[in-house]
């Protein structure tokens, strides 16, 4: 349950800097501080181009669309 929540959390996230377009880097750091201020640890967020995650949940979209972030647990 607590994953769910936080999975909506970043989406919901996701969705706002999308529209904004913001930069990957700010956009992480962002991403970051939410991710530990629920507590959690052990996790990676990378910045890669749209569409070529293979494995993550992508919780975030950058630079006007053309790249994601993608959290990876572990």
């Amino acid at each position: 349950m607590k994953n769910l929540m936080l999975a909506l959390g970043l989406l919901s996230l996701a969705g706002t800097a999308f529209a904004a377009g913001k930069p990957c880097e700010e956009l992480k750091s962002e991403i970051a501080a939410k991710i530990d201020a629920k507590g959690a640890s052990g996790y990676t967020l990378e910045i890669v181009d749209k569409g070529t995650a293979t494995d993550g949940d992508v919780v975030g979209s950058c630079e006007g669309g053309t790249k994601e972030i993608v959290y990876k647990k572990g």
